[in-house]
């Protein structure tokens, strides 16, 4: 399979959103957020684009206005002047800050938006490529670079997790398929928030590039059982704001519903209202219930009572329910004196819920390794109500 990180990613985000984009190729307008990052990018190669002579901080700025409003006009949205200038007045201060930290002729950059392939062979031998871009890589010493990509997002993420990044690894070791020779200790990885002019920086030790290969494979074994038995189910998120496709996606399509869709629609109304109001009803029954079952109780106790009764004959009964935990220290001691050491293993069966409790303590190497064992051994569909709206 020929992939890439971001087709690895959206699958991750929602396997109903690759097959719209990767496997049915449904082409979709770009949102504001990302056609302003791409104009932004633009201008970080720009700066670095010539050398010795490099473009002035007015000329960059020119670049990245032009490209932008460029794309803004293409947009199949017209967007509202005003926020087409808000954008751009955002894209020149990160460029203005950028500049003035990061003078281009202080670097020595060695490419800009840089292709690359990374070779994986699964357990079969069969080989997969993850292709991709990398934003810049300098020299920062002999021998030693800075692979640096370059982030547009207000979240600035915690160390931990930019020393576990995904796309990051990746590009570790596309650089480690360009140039073989180089030390991997010796490559350092940063991600550059531009809207903070921050940068985060961290390494990859041997351990941690085995685990990204793994997790990689392992999502390309799914997707490739998930084309087999074409199954890609929609997984709703805040990310549905932002999708392109929702107005067709199975989880929310019906909000977008049209005349012609090929079921009663008023029927399907009329059991919506229904449902929602005996759900209503019921929510309501069972708060209540417990009010008077804790009045009831109450009663009962202080007038020691075990059971009453109403006008009817009807009654309500006490009954004590106790719940006992074995001392399997003890119950090992006594089985083992049996020599029944047989019956003692058979109660240290494996169990799921101290299996997922044992996997938090494990390296992500090894989680990756037993979960790709799990087996489907139940399906089943069920129907969740919300009464929060989503108009």
């Amino acid at each position: 399979m020929r992939t890439s990180y971001s087709a690895l990613n959206t699958f991750k985000q929602c396997p109903q959103r690759f097959k719209f984009q990767i496997i049915d190729k449904i082409k979709a307008p770009r949102s504001p957020e990302a056609m302003f990052g791409s104009s932004v990018h633009g201008a970080m190669k720009f700066i670095f684009s010539h050398d010795p002579l490099f473009p002035t901080l007015d000329e960059v700025l020119g670049h990245f206005s032009e490209n932008w409003k460029s794309s803004a006009g293409k947009s199949s949205k017209q967007l509202p002047v005003e926020l087409v200038q808000v954008y751009e007045e955002s894209g020149k201060g990160m460029i203005k800050n950028f500049y003035k930290n990061n003078p281009p002729w202080n670097f020595s950059v060695v490419d800009t938006e840089s292709h690359f392939e990374v070779l994986l062979l699964d357990e079969r031998g069969q080989a997969h490529i993850l292709a991709g871009i990398i934003d810049r890589v300098d020299k920062i010493g002999e021998g030693e670079y800075e692979i640096i990509d370059y982030k547009t997002s207000r979240r600035l993420p915690s160390q931990e997790a930019a020393d576990m990044d995904f796309q990051m690894s990746l590009y570790h070791m596309a650089l480690m398929r360009r140039w073989p020779g180089t030390n991997p200790a010796k490559i350092k990885l940063s991600l550059y928030f531009l809207k903070h002019n921050e940068k985060i920086s961290s390494t990859r030790t041997k351990e941690a590039l085995e685990t990204t290969k793994e997790v990689a494979l392992q999502t390309i074994k799914i997707i490739e059982v998930s084309v087999k038995e074409d199954n890609f189910p929609p997984v709703v998120s805040k990310l549905c704001d932002y999708c392109p496709y929702k107005q067709i996606c199975p989880a929310w399509k019906h909000l977008y519903k049209k005349e012609e869709q090929n079921f009663d629609e008023a029927q399907l109304q009329s059991a919506l209202k229904e449902y929602f109001e005996i759900k209503n009803v019921d929510s309501k029954n069972e708060d209540r219930l417990a009010e008077l079952q804790i009045a009831i109780k109450s009663y009962m106790e202080a007038n020691k009572l075990e059971r009453v009764f109403d006008e009817r004959g009807y009654y309500i009964s006490k009954k004590l329910q106790q719940r006992f935990k074995y001392d399997f220290d003890k119950v090992k001691e006594i089985l083992t004196a049996a020599g029944m050491e047989n019956e003692w293993q058979k109660i240290l069966e494996a169990d799921d819920k101290k299996l997922k409790i044992i996997l938090k303590t494990l390296s992500p190497a090894l989680r990756v390794q037993i979960e790709s064992q799990k087996i489907l051994s139940k399906e089943f569909t069920v129907l969740t109500a919300s009464t929060k709206s989503v108009k």
